[in-house]
């Protein structure tokens, strides 16, 4: 491993020999990652204030849900949800079951210190000086550990919103896994990272080889997926050409989520994963997705049910691909052990 790839920053891609070789007997998988976050305007601009976390109903219907089908969410979890007592009692229950895990969430114009100027820019908290990233996300990790008794292990940075320290001080605060990376996504245009290029499977990402990155899926669908990132980043750079090729079914670009993602979409683009050999399919969607009018994309209650509905046909078709759900244990116990790892490179 070299320094230049270990030194703590999640906007290059790895060596070679960083990349995760899963446990065979593993087998293909998929896991659930919820961002579990406070209710507000995202039309409007960033603001300490002016949010609620009122969603609760949503989100226990919700796990009851994924309880049902043997999903075993992990609930990233930002600061003003933690520190909500209704909020922080539900969870618990679910930590207390075994039907969840708690993970980090980190929004820092709402979470202590309150040091830095709110702005678009500032919004992601890997850009911010590093004392300030290290304080924000100590803050949090402590209040999750007084409300549920232990430290997460999980992490995702609010607005996937990852810079170049923060793999390292994701290590140095106990994390085993991060998941901000949305690979073959580009937000420099957002003031945010750009994570064009980084791989879809995991890999050791940190200075002591212990933080694992499981970035998020995206596919290439179409007739021309076979082109895929640089075919899909040339379209894009030629205006209209790569709407065009979308409608036309030629070349898309298709995240696993149900937030603006129809599920025959899903299923292309589950499909394709597994035809480029990714072995865990990492599926997210937004908390306030589960109450109807926090987010674009459940308004109504027709909304809900077809939110319902999307799950209900992409679990039936993981399910005949043989893709089961995986555990946040499950999948650290499939990643072999740091020293072997190091032996390896």
């Amino acid at each position: 491993m070299t320094k230049q790839s270990h030194d703590g920053s999640l906007l290059r891609p790895p060596a070679a020999g960083d990349m995760i070789a899963i446990d065979p007997a593993f087998g293909t998988r998929f896991m659930l990652f919820v961002d579990t976050e406070e209710e507000f305007d995202w039309n409007a601009p960033f603001s300490r204030t002016g949010h609620g976390v009122t969603a609760l109903k949503g989100m226990e219907r919700g796990q009851a849900f994924f309880a049902a089908a043997g999903v075993k969410p992990v609930y990233v979890t930002d600061y003003p949800v933690v520190d909500s007592d209704a909020a922080a009692d539900m969870m618990g229950r679910w930590l207390a079951d075994g039907t969840a895990d708690i993970g980090a969430h980190l929004h820092p114009w709402v979470t202590p210190p309150y040091v830095e100027e709110v702005t678009a820019a500032n919004s992601y908290v890997g850009f911010l000086p590093e004392a300030v990233e290290r304080a924000k996300l100590e803050f949090l990790c402590q209040r999750i550990a007084e409300r549920f008794g232990r430290r997460p292990i999980a992490y995702r940075a609010g607005r996937y919103g990852v810079g170049p320290n923060s793999a390292r001080l994701l290590e140095e605060a106990g994390f085993r896994l991060d998941s901000s990376v949305r690979s073959r996504f580009d937000y420099s245009a957002q003031h945010g990272p750009d994570f064009q290029g980084l791989p879809i499977s995991p890999y050791w990402a940190a200075p002591g080889r212990s933080l694992v990155e499981l970035p998020l899926s995206t596919a290439f669908v179409g007739l021309l997926r076979g082109g895929g990132e640089r075919l899909y980043r040339k379209a894009h750079g030629m205006g209209a050409m790569a709407g065009a090729l979308a409608r036309a079914r030629l070349l898309s670009r298709v995240p696993l989520t149900p937030e603006g993602i129809t599920a025959r979409e899903a299923i292309q683009a589950i499909d394709a994963l597994i035809e480029e050999g990714a072995r865990l399919l990492n599926f997210s969607f937004h908390s306030p997705t589960l109450e109807p009018g926090h987010t674009p994309y459940v308004r109504t209650e027709a909304d809900r049910s077809a939110f319902y509905h999307w799950w209900d046909v992409v679990l039936a078709h993981l399910a005949r691909r043989n893709v089961l759900p995986a555990t946040l244990d499950q999948l650290l116990a499939a990643i072999p052990l740091r020293g072997r790892a190091c032996q390896a490179a």
